[in-house]
């Protein structure tokens, strides 16, 4: 059984639980509608702005965990209330229209805590997610390569044993706020002379050290968020290694499941309200474009926004039995690909729905023209929700593959050693 699924046979019941979560959220968060939330997808804040909101999110995580709100489903031990995912999920209903800590809930809870919990020692386990959970840590993937795109079982970071130590060279690449981030979780190759999957260990590493040097990368829309990193000779002791030797896929097969609980918005360690996340589009703003581009009586504006209602609805059941059904045993964890799925193609949906709005105001705006404004950017950016996270392509191949029981790709490189499947000339070890 998963650390996340053991749960105190006394907790707190879910409907108390929600009074409590309820009245704690009025009395102490500051009101937001979904409008106001800004994403990298569609935003483009200075640094300074930047900065004040991670500022912020590590004071508002820190309150939740001082009221007992923070990591619900994580064990008490290490500083969580043991609770259930139903418990989560009434959390994150009752978040709706008010603040929540954006920046810690992906990926340094949903994925690279759920790792720790998952693969850490004890000693890893006590010293982090405490830390975590008080806003203390914020941590990132250092997962994709430059030259690996969706095969992140093709790593080329290199990793050799220094006695108690590791010395890791390479590049990761696609790090979302690593440059304001304090911990990341890093895949790197250990083994060149067994095949791909099997030559992986996992490291936890901080990012701010000698060695590493972050490059902000720029998008289409001028925001700079994503990040790539180059590793030089970053010595990582070996007691900051997650998981064995030479199995850093067994723990990245997990790390993968967890990360597609959280694109799907139903992962039981996110604290956030249903529709949150890196699409900040929903019926409720879509209303509100529509209002501002004074189509709001338009019959053919009312039934996108119908359309995009009708998503949110699906959406929420379908996640929330996802959800319930892998906590519970009764779906198998592949499954998270089926909410993945949903999620980037309606993310998609989405923003098309509001280009479509917005009219000629998709193409050029102005600072008064409201919810419409930048709908144009946010359309350029529609695919990215299908891309981050793991590929809705990718989505499909598992949900084929090992939900449905369909015939696997086939591989060329399955059982050859690393050292000789072929590569660019630059790629050799």
């Amino acid at each position: 059984m998963s650390a996340l699924e053991e749960h105190d046979p006394g907790m707190e019941d879910v409907v108390s639980f929600r009074r409590r979560a309820r009245a704690w959220i009025r009395a102490n968060l500051e009101p937001r509608s979904s409008v106001e939330f800004g994403t990298f997808v569609s935003d483009v804040p200075s640094d300074d702005d930047v900065f004040a909101a991670v500022t912020r999110d590590r004071e508002v995580q820190r309150m939740l965990f001082d009221a007992d709100l923070a990591g619900v489903c994580v064990p008490r031990e290490y500083g969580g209330q043991g609770l259930s995912p139903a418990h989560q999920w009434a959390l994150n209903e009752e978040l709706v229209g008010y603040e929540y800590p954006v920046s810690l809930q992906s990926p340094t809870m949903a994925t690279c805590a759920a790792v720790l919990l998952d693969f850490g020692t004890e000693e890893q386990k006590r010293r982090h997610i405490p830390a975590i959970l008080k806003g203390e840590e914020i941590w990132v993937q250092f997962l994709s390569e430059p030259s690996g795109g969706s095969d992140v079982a093709g790593a080329l970071t290199s990793a050799v044993r220094d006695g108690d130590e590791w010395v890791l060279n390479g590049s990761k690449v696609w790090t979302t706020g690593a440059w304001w981030s304090d911990w990341a979780l890093c895949l790197a190759r250990t083994n060149w002379d067994v095949p791909k999957h099997r030559g992986l260990t996992v490291f936890m590493l901080p990012i701010h050290q000698p060695g590493i040097e972050v490059h902000r990368i720029e998008m289409v829309n001028g925001n700079k968020e994503f990040c790539q990193e180059f590793l030089t000779d970053v010595r990582v002791p070996d007691g900051d290694r997650i998981g064995g030797v030479d199995q850093g896929w067994t723990v990245g097969v997990r790390w993968m499941f967890y990360e597609r609980m959280a694109m799907g918005h139903n992962s039981p360690l996110i604290t956030q309200p249903p529709t949150g996340g890196h699409v900040r589009f929903g019926a409720e703003m879509l209303a509100a474009a529509a209002h501002d581009a004074g189509r709001l009586d338009d019959p053919y504006a009312r039934d996108l926004i119908g359309e995009a209602h009708m998503l949110e609805l699906v959406g929420a059941a379908l996640q929330r039995r996802i959800s319930e059904g892998v906590a519970s045993g009764r779906m198998s964890d592949q499954s998270a690909s089926v909410g993945r799925l949903f999620s980037g193609v309606a993310a998609t949906r989405f923003a098309t729905i509001a280009f479509e709005i917005a009219g000629a105001a998709g193409a050029a705006w102005c600072g008064d023209d409201g919810a419409v404004a930048r709908s144009g950017f946010d359309f350029v950016m529609r695919q990215l929700p299908a891309i981050a996270g793991g590929t809705t392509e990718m989505a499909r191949n598992v949900i084929s593959e090992r939900v449905l029981g369909m015939p696997r790709e086939q591989a060329f490189d399955r059982d050859v050693a690393f050292r000789d499947v072929p590569r660019g000339p630059a790629a050799h070890a």
